[in-house]
């Protein structure tokens, strides 16, 4: 539910970009920013908020998290002026940050090795479902009540379901009422509590943490295109009505659906026959190539509803390394999973800034107002995405400072 409602949020305002930039007179490469802040503030504070995940635990930190983005997600139906909704969007993604970090450490506490890829999965493949979701819910809201209510909408959501969560949710299985000695045998070891931070002179000589964070930061580049500009790409650059964007919106996110699922399933099923290397790596690298040329067939062909199908079945490429990617960061991270989480989101969502800002200056200035040619800078960062992720070793941990430093026994 977290993950739905997350993308539910993020969906929302390219969704409602055409009245809003009406309603404020905001230009193309002006509304670049607009989408790009948010992924600014959002890596800015991935880091710090998943390593808190680590110290207090998730039951606390997301409970804080998604109250704190469903209120910036109603104050941006409040927004009267360019600056405002600036602010507002920073604010949210400043909230926002390290909701997946800190849902990848509940992952390490609460799921066996073998099956995380699994989780992972369930995990991306509901933030794909509320990305679907999203144009049947927002789009009628909008066009019954205007684009202001559907933000008050959502901002509701976020928060009865951060009290469900902090009512329901414990940090640990041990902790939890209700489960058995028999699940807590079969959920293994439980990842210890980093009592202290992790220990980043040492993580940064790691040549893992580098490829990791490389490899994410080009991936955003072209993922965050589904989250920014999709919906504009398909109104003015393929000419698809409000109505029709019910539909052939939401496409890409039911090939999401179906590409996390996946690829967290074969993932894992390949760690359990052949290994981590192989497990996770066939997986990204194969996913991440098969993106990056269904967004190049997606800019040369010339017919509407063939795009649409191409950036669907790339979108459905792509998310089928997610699972593995977010895996990894288990498998490197240890104790230290959530900010090595963070970390790597913190790159990705860099790149995530840095793409949809210049989308829109590139559009008008580099590319004569044509959506397509934009697409290829994308596709060329997918494709380097997919070789960076052949230099990442899964079954190397990322050394870092111990948790608890425990005293020697006296000899006497």
């Amino acid at each position: 539910m977290l993950s739905i409602i997350t993308y539910l949020d993020r969906v929302a305002i390219g969704l409602a970009s055409g009245r809003i930039q009406a309603d404020l007179n905001i230009s193309p490469e002006r509304w670049g920013l607009v989408l790009g802040v948010f992924a600014l503030s959002y890596a800015a504070f991935e880091i710090p908020t998943g390593s808190m995940g680590d110290r207090l635990g998730p039951r606390r930190i997301l409970t804080r998290i998604v109250a704190w983005w469903s209120v910036f997600t109603a104050v941006t139906g409040f927004v009267s002026n360019y600056p405002q909704l600036l602010i507002s969007r920073f604010m949210f993604g400043a909230g926002e940050a390290g909701a997946y970090p800190n849902s990848s450490s509940s992952i390490s506490r609460w799921f066996p090795k073998e099956e995380r890829g699994r989780a992972h999965g369930v995990v991306w493949m509901a933030s794909r479902l509320g990305g679907a979701i999203a144009p049947w819910l927002v789009i009628p809201l909008q066009q019954a009540y205007g684009w202001r209510v559907s933000f008050f909408f959502l901002g509701i959501i976020g928060i009865v379901w951060a009290l469900v969560w902090y009512a329901w949710y414990r940090d640990t299985p041990a902790e939890k009422p209700g489960v058995t000695q028999d699940e807590l045998v079969e959920i293994g070891k439980p990842v210890p509590v980093a009592h202290k931070g992790i220990s980043w002179g040492i993580a940064l000589r790691s040549r893992n943490l580098w490829m990791i964070m490389l490899m994410y930061h080009t991936y955003c580049w072209g993922s965050f295109f589904y989250l920014s500009w999709m919906p504009t790409y398909l109104a003015k650059g393929r000419g698809f009505s409000e109505d029709e964007l019910r539909t052939y919106a939401m496409l890409p996110f039911v090939a999401g659906i179906c590409g996390n699922l996946f690829g967290g399933w074969l993932s894992d099923r390949l760690v359990k026959r052949f290994g981590l290397k192989i497990g996770r790596l066939s997986v990204g690298f194969t996913g991440l190539a098969l993106s990056a040329v269904c967004m190049l067939a997606t800019a040369l062909t010339e017919d509407r509803y063939q795009a649409v199908y191409f950036l669907s079945l790339g979108y459905g490429c792509m998310d089928c390394m997610l699972p593995a990617s977010w895996s990894l960061c288990l498998d490197v991270g240890g104790q230290h999973a959530g900010t090595i989480s963070g970390a790597m989101n913190m790159a990705g969502q860099i790149g995530s800034f840095i793409s949809s800002s210049i989308f829109g200056y590139a559009l008008v200035y580099w590319f004569n107002n044509n959506y397509n040619s934009t697409l290829i800078p994308l596709a060329g960062m997918l494709l380097l995405s997919a070789v960076l992720y052949l230099f990442i070793d899964p079954t190397k941990e990322i050394v870092t400072a111990p948790a608890v430093l425990e005293p020697e026994p006296s000899l006497v």
